[in-house]
């Protein structure tokens, strides 16, 4: 499991870590039970503190993500993939409202943006 901190970004480091989890689980690369390291395993691998990976822990167990059994670790948890998924959904749905708000703001057309996620998923 690679994370990768940047630095430059605008996201807090807890949010980065959250994030690339989340993406990992939802993915498929990290499935139900897959352990993952400890608070301080992760933090002294990411060269970051303990603190800021016990909030990433605690923020995926918050929703749902991942489960943690005292003095056994944390571990993704086996629930529902569709909530999961509508999680997923939810966060595209906010991406695509602040692209339509900035085209709007920059006077583009719904079919310039069509044609800019035309080029975007050719190019992936």
């Amino acid at each position: 499991m690679d994370i990768v901190i940047s630095n430059a970004s605008d996201r807090p480091i807890y949010e980065q870590i959250t994030f690339q989890l989340k993406d990992a689980i939802l993915s498929g690369k990290l499935e139900a039970g897959s352990p993952l390291p400890s608070i301080r395993a992760l933090a002294n691998s990411l060269h970051v503190s303990v603190i800021t990976t016990k909030r990433a822990y605690a923020d995926l167990e918050a929703q749902g993500f991942i489960d943690t059994v005292p003095g056994k670790g944390s571990f993704v948890a086996g629930g529902n993939l569709e909530i999961l998924r509508e999680e997923r959904l939810r966060t595209i749905e906010a991406s695509l409202a602040t692209a339509l708000s900035d085209a709007k703001a920059a006077g583009l057309e719904l079919s310039d943006l069509h044609e800019m996620l035309d080029a975007l998923s050719e190019c992936e």
